[in-house]
Formats: structure tokens, C-alpha cells, sequence
């Protein structure tokens, strides 16, 4: 395993970092200043289109797209640094450079069980950042984590889908440039194999039948940036047939396959704010003086320096390890260490915030600085993309097939 950055990597990373120091810092406090003066909260500050026009410039444009037909042609391990610098801006700069969940995971659906009319109507506008997109499958009446308990019921009926469900913290749907919502719902709730049941159809926002009832708060933060996460309401919404992805009963094939770069992608951003943790952690114990002394000379405070410093740099090769996995035997054979990143990965990044916090007292849960709302992205990792139990279940089922010979466990 060779983690060496390519000539390719070293200079998408150095013209990356010119950007988050020229243009992303410098707009974090602009776009918060916009936003306030907005008729809706949910519209676009001026700034972030502006970064978006830039970051095309300079090339940092759909990142995450190994296809170099649709993207950059990056491979996991040579966008896993990337993505990590972008986690230090998690709110201005995956939006920039159109690496912004939920559209990466619908970008990547579509381009690759969507058909040719889907790609041109849908995928096309994605990765020109023309329009956002949300991904509908958690539902608030069952536990979603088992993603056969989906209740939402889409029907045909002649040359028509009819989808009704009730689905929350939809992602992206409570922006007004949200043009289509991704709906995970079942076809055949009566099929013998659980894992047929269920299929996605695309959803155009201003569907009838299809109501966003509310804004989701996460933390009490309601994620402006990101779009939001919105309760969405599907009353007998009717869409054509065409509008199906793939094939029926394909939906939980196509969820996982879905899942499983977006779970990676969420891991390589929490390092990078992880690091801005760190570096916001050093300032503060430079700059602040208590008992005589600056913090940097209290023990406690070095050591919780020094163990960010050591978790970072292990979380950071068991990510890379993962993308390169990804890339040289395919998702499936990396499954144990997807997993283990997703397991790791939010759970680590929300300490090393919570002693970020603890460092600047009053300052870190305030709005002054990142702190308080990237401690609420990270902790609510540990739910999102399957809860970190989940994940445990199925790591630990599979570790104790190696030692009892049962093949049905493993991947």
C-alpha cells in the first residue's frame, strides 16, 4: 500500500488549500452575514455561487467523480485528501466545488443505474451545480437503520408509480433549487426475499402529492448550508414509469451501493475537521492566559493536543487504507474496513471537538467560531449512514465467521 501522493493529487492539493485560504475562510463569515439579510433562509448566499465559479476555474469541480467522462477521473485514494481539506469548511466548500452530499451519492446513482433520459434530465444539471437534489429514505415510524423496514409504498397504476410515505431528515430538500427527491419505497412489500421488496423512484420536487412539511433540526441547527433536512410528506404523488431507477426490487442493492462511497466520503471530511479542531485548539492554548501562565503550559491541555494529534493521524491511514481497498478490490471487498471507518471515524472526530470545546470555554459553543456546529455534524454521523451499531453488529458477525468457518457471514 502505497499512500504516496501522485503528481496529479500534490497539485489539485496545493491549488485546493490556495483556494480555502484565498476565497472559502475569508467567505465563511460573508456567507453568514448574506444569509441573515435573505428573504429565506433557504436561498443561496451570493458568495457561494461565487466560489462555485471560482473553484470551476481553478479545476476543483465534481471531485469525487472517478469517471473522467463526468469528473475529475480521481480514484479514492487520490480524492480522500481532497475531500479532507473541504471537511475543514464542511458548510462553504463541498458546495463549492460540487462535492456536497446528498447530490454526490445521486450523482453517483444516477451515472450509474440511471438510463439515458434520467442522466440527461437529472444528472446533467447536477454536475453543472444547476440544481440540488435529496435522497428519501429514513422514516420517522420505523427503525430505518434496517432499511427493509421502508413503509413508503410506491404502486403501479397503468403507466404511473403512485408513492405514498412519509419520509424525515431529507437532506437538501428544504432548498428551493431541490429539483428532484430520490425516494426509496417498497414495490413488492410481499416478496419472499426481504432485500427485493424495496425500489427508488425519481421524484420531481414540484410533484403534486409531494409536501415538504417542515424544516428538521439537528442539534437546533437547521443546516441552511447543506439545504436542510426536511419531513417530506408523499400523498399519492404520481410519477411515469420511466422514473423508476433501475429495475424493480432493485432498491436496496442500489441504497448499499449508494451508501458505501458517501459513508468513505463523510470520513475523509471529519479528519479534516478534526484538524481544524486541532489548529484552532493550538491558537487558543497559545493566546489564552490563566493561572498565571498561558493554557499551552497546563498538562491536560498538551495532552489533549498530543491525543488528537495521534487519533488524526490513525483515523487518517485506516481511511486511506479503505480508498485504496476501494479502489483495487471494489466496495465489497472493502466492506470490514468501510465499516470500521464509519465506526471510528465520528466517534473519534466528536472528542477531539468536545476537548476543542472545552478548551475555549464560552467561545466553543458559541457562533464565533466552527466548534459547536461541527461537533453537531460529527456526533450526528454516528447515526447517519447506519448507526455505529449497526455497523458493529455486522463488523463482529463477520470477524467471528473467520474463526468458525460459516462463508454466510463473510463478505
Amino acid at each position: 500500500m502505497d499512500f504516496a501522493f501522485d503528481a496529479r493529487t500534490r497539485e489539485l492539493r496545493a491549488e485546493l488549500l490556495a483556494f480555502m485560504d484565498e476565497h472559502v475562510y475569508p467567505a465563511e463569515r460573508t456567507a453568514r452575514e448574506q444569509r441573515a439579510r435573505l428573504a429565506s433562509p433557504w436561498d443561496t448566499p451570493p458568495v457561494v455561487e461565487e466560489l462555485k465559479t471560482e473553484a470551476r476555474r481553478r479545476g476543483l469541480w465534481n471531485l469525487f467523480l472517478p469517471d473522467p467522462r463526468l469528473g475529475a477521473g480521481l480514484t479514492n485514494l487520490q480524492y480522500a485528501p481532497l475531500a479532507e481539506i473541504t471537511g475543514r469548511s464542511p458548510g462553504l466548500a463541498p458546495t463549492a466545488t460540487n462535492c456536497a452530499a446528498p447530490d454526490t451519492g445521486n450523482m453517483e446513482l444516477l451515472a450509474r443505474f440511471g438510463d439515458a433520459e434520467q442522466r440527461e434530465r437529472w444528472l446533467a444539471p447536477l454536475l453543472a451545480g444547476e440544481i440540488r437534489s435529496a435522497f428519501a429514505m429514513t422514516e420517522p415510524d420505523v427503525a430505518s437503520s434496517d432499511a427493509t423496514n421502508v413503509t413508503t409504498r410506491i404502486e403501479r397504476d397503468g403507466g404511473d408509480y403512485v408513492v405514498t410515505g412519509r419520509k424525515w431528515y431529507i437532506s437538501g430538500a428544504m432548498d428551493p433549487r431541490c429539483a428532484v427527491v430520490v425516494v426509496m419505497g417498497a414495490t413488492d412489500p410481499d416478496a419472499p426475499d426481504v432485500r427485493r421488496r424495496q425500489s427508488m423512484v425519481l421524484v420531481p420536487r414540484d410533484t403534486p402529492g409531494l409536501t415538504v412539511t417542515r424544516a428538521m433540526r439537528v442539534f437546533g441547527y437547521e443546516d441552511h448550508a447543506h439545504g436542510g433536512h426536511a419531513e417530506v410528506v408523499l400523498d399519492h404523488a404520481r410519477v411515469p414509469v420511466s422514473h423508476l431507477i433501475g429495475e424493480e426490487g432493485g432498491g436496496f442493492a442500489i441504497a448499499q451501493a449508494r451508501l458505501g462511497p458517501g459513508r468513505i466520503h463523510h470520513c475523509m471530511r471529519l479528519i479534516g475537521m478534526a484538524e481544524r479542531a486541532i489548529e484552532l485548539m493550538c491558537r487558543r492554548a497559545v493566546d489564552r492566559t490563566a493561572f498565571g501562565g498561558p493554557l499551552a503550559g497546563q498538562g491536560v491541555v498538551r495532552a489533549w493536543i498530543a491525543d488528537a494529534r495521534v487519533t488524526v493521524e490513525q483515523l487518517r491511514l485506516l481511511v486511506l487504507k479503505t480508498a485504496w481497498l476501494m479502489d483495487t478490490v471494489g466496495n465489497r471487498g472493502a466492506h470490514t474496513e468501510i465499516q470500521a471507518i464509519k465506526i471510528a471515524t465520528p466517534r473519534a472526530v466528536t472528542g477531539i471537538l468536545d476537548r476543542a470545546i472545552q478548551l475555549h470555554g464560552a467561545a466553543g459553543v458559541g457562533q464565533d467560531l466552527p466548534l459547536a456546529e461541527l461537533y453537531a455534524a460529527a456526533r450526528t454521523l454516528m447515526i447517519a449512514d447506519g448507526p455505529d451499531e449497526v455497523h458493529q453488529r455486522s463488523l463482529a458477525r463477520r470477524e467471528i465467521a473467520r474463526h468458525t468457518g460459516d462463508r454466510s457471514a463473510r463478505p
